[in-house]
C-alpha cells in the first residue's frame, strides 16, 4: 500500500506526484522489462526446462504471464494498494520471486520518488542561477542609468528646485553687486576728475574749493549710507557685500573730509601751511583713488564672472528639471523590469528551498513510499487450478457422457424387444407375446451381472470422491 508522509504538507510540501495508478504503472513496467526479469531469472534458476529449448524473449514472455498484478480501490474506486501474484510449480521459487518482486517495487519506488525529488531541486537551483544573473543585469543597467543621470532622477526633483530657488536668489544678489560696483566705479570715476580739477585750480591760485571740499562727495556719501541702512535692515544679502558697503561708505567719509580738514588746520596753523597745501593734498588723493579705480575694476570682473557662472548652472538645472519627466519614465521602465527579476528571483528561491526540503525528506525515506503489508508466504496449497471444482466439473462429465453412451446405445440397438417396438417395424396385428422364459443358472447369471455392475459403479463413485477429498485437504 501507499504509505503517506510523515511529515504534515503544511510543514513540507512535496513535489513529487502522489497518484498511485501512474506511479504503479510506471515502475510495472520499469520491473517487467526484458533486463530485470532475466536476472530474476538467473538469480533464481527459474524455467530450466523453458530455457533449453526456449529463447530469451520467450522466456521472459512466459514470465510476464506467470506475474500478476492486482488493484486494490476504496469505496471511491480510488486505488490504495495492490497485490502481487507469482505462479509457479514449485512453492519455493513462488515465495522467493513474490519476495524479490515486492522488493523490486518498493526499491524502484524510493528510488524514483529520490531521482525525481533531486531532478527537481537541480532544475531550480540552474533556474535559480539563471534568475540571479538576470537580476545582477537589471541591478547593473539600473546603477549604470543612476550614475549617468546623476542630478537627474525623480528623486532629486525637490532638491534641484531648492537648489535652483537658491541660485535664482544668489544670480539677482550678484546683479546688485555688479550694479553697486559699476555705480561705484561711476562714482571713483567722477571724483577722480573732481580731484583733477581742484588740483588745476589750486595751481592757478583759485580759492575755489579750498574750504568749500569736494561737493560731489556729499549726495555719493549719502547714497552709500542709505544702501547700507537698507542692507543692514534685510537679512537676506550676504555679510561680505555688508562689509565691502561699509568700507566704501568709510573711504568715501575720509575722502569727503580730508581735504576740507586740511585746510582748516592751515589756516589755524600758518607754520604748517605749506606742508598741506592743496597741491600736496590732491596728489595723495589721486594716488588713493586710482587704486580703487583699479579693485572697482577687478570686483565688476568677478561679478560678471561670477554672474555667468550662476546663469550656466541655472540653466543646468531648469534642464534636469525639463528631462525629469523622461528620466522617470526611462527609471520607471527599468524599475520594473529589475522589481519582476526580483520577483523571480525570490519565487525561484523559495521553490528551490522547498525542493531541498523535500528532497530531504525523500532521502530520510519519510515520503509517501511503499509498506508492504503481507510478506510473500511460502504457499500450503496451490492456487490454481481448483481440484474440487476440476474434480465435480470431472464427476458431471463423466454422468453426462455416461447417460450419453447409453443413449447411444440404445439407439444403435435393433432389437425388438416388447409389442410396441415390433408395430412400429410392421403394421399386421399381434396373436400373442410369449415372454422371456429363463433357467434357474440364467436368471443366477442376471442377478450376478446385475451387482456386478452395481458394485462397479458404487466403487467407482467412492474412488472418485475419496481421491477429490484427498486432493483438496491435502492441497
Amino acid at each position: 500500500m501507499l504509505e503517506q508522509p510523515t511529515v504534515p504538507r503544511q510543514f513540507v510540501a512535496p513535489h513529487v506526484a502522489s497518484d498511485l495508478q501512474d506511479r504503479l504503472q510506471t515502475i510495472t513496467q520499469q520491473i517487467l522489462s526484458r533486463t530485470r526479469l532475466l536476472h530474476i531469472i538467473d538469480n533464481l534458476s527459474l524455467y530450466a526446462k523453458e530455457r533449453q529449448r526456449l529463447s530469451g524473449d520467450n522466456v521472459v514472455g512466459r514470465m510476464r504471464k506467470d506475474i500478476e498484478i492486482e488493484s486494490v480501490r476504496d469505496e471511491n474506486n480510488e486505488l490504495t494498494a495492490f497485490n502481487i501474484y507469482y505462479s509457479s510449480r514449485d512453492p519455493r521459487a513462488a515465495q522467493q520471486v513474490t519476495s524479490e518482486l515486492t522488493n523490486l517495487f518498493v526499491s524502484e519506488n524510493l528510488e524514483a520518488r529520490q531521482a525525481q525529488s533531486e531532478n527537481m531541486t537541480k532544475f531550480l537551483e540552474s533556474e535559480l542561477q539563471e534568475a540571479r544573473k538576470n537580476l545582477g543585469e537589471q541591478e547593473e543597467k539600473v546603477r549604470q542609468f543612476k550614475g549617468r543621470h546623476f542630478g537627474e532622477l525623480p528623486g532629486q526633483l525637490q532638491s534641484n528646485l531648492q537648489i535652483l530657488t537658491g541660485l535664482q536668489n544668489q544670480l539677482q544678489n550678484e546683479d546688485e553687486a555688479l550694479n553697486r560696483a559699476k555705480q561705484q566705479n561711476v562714482y571713483l570715476e567722477l571724483l577722480l576728475g573732481q580731484y583733477r580739477n581742484f588740483q588745476g585750480s589750486a595751481k592757478n591760485g583759485t580759492e575755489d574749493g579750498s574750504i568749500m571740499g569736494l561737493p560731489a562727495l556729499d549726495p555719493e556719501h549719502a547714497k552709500l549710507r542709505a544702501q547700507l541702512t537698507d542692507f543692514s535692515a534685510h537679512s537676506t544679502f550676504r555679510p561680505p557685500d555688508v562689509r565691502k558697503l561699509q568700507e566704501r561708505a568709510i573711504s568715501t567719509d575720509k575722502i569727503r573730509d580730508q581735504p576740507a580738514a586740511s585746510l582748516t588746520s592751515g589756516a589755524a596753523n600758518s607754520d604748517k601751511a605749506a606742508a598741506f597745501s592743496p597741491v600736496a593734498l590732491d596728489a595723495a588723493q589721486l594716488r588713493d583713488t586710482e587704486p580703487m579705480m583699479e579693485l572697482e575694476k577687478i570686483e565688476i570682473g568677478n561679478r560678471q564672472r561670477a554672474i555667468e557662472d550662476v546663469k550656466s548652472k541655472i540653466s543646468e538645472y531648469q534642464v534636469r528639471l525639463n528631462r525629469a519627466p523622461v528620466m522617470e519614465q526611462q527609471l520607471a521602465d527599468l524599475t520594473r523590469g529589475y522589481d519582476q527579476s526580483k520577483a523571480n528571483y525570490d519565487s525561484l528561491q523559495k521553490k528551490k528551498n522547498d525542493s531541498e526540503l523535500a528532497t530531504s525528506l525523500e532521502l530520510k525515506q519519510q515520503g509517501g513510499h511503499f509498506r508492504v503489508l503481507d510478506p510473500p508466504s511460502l504457499p500450503v496449497k496451490p492456487y490454481s487450478p481448483n481440484r474440487l471444482k476440476f474434480c465435480a466439473m470431472g464427476l458431471a462429465v463423466g454422468l453426462l457422457l455416461s447417460g450419453a453412451a447409453t443413449a447411444g446405445a440404445e439407439l444403435l440397438d435393433d432389437r425388438i424387444h416388447d409389442e410396441k417396438s415390433l408395430k412400429k417395424l410392421i403394421q399386421i396385428p399381434v396373436l400373442s407375446e410369449i415372454p422371456n422364459v429363463s433357467t434357474d443358472k440364467e436368471k443366477r447369471a442376471e442377478r450376478r451381472d446385475g451387482w456386478l455392475v452395481w458394485a462397479t459403479a458404487s466403487l467407482m463413485a467412492v474412488s472418485i470422491f475419496a481421491g477429490t477429498a484427498l486432493s483438496y485437504f491435502r492441497g
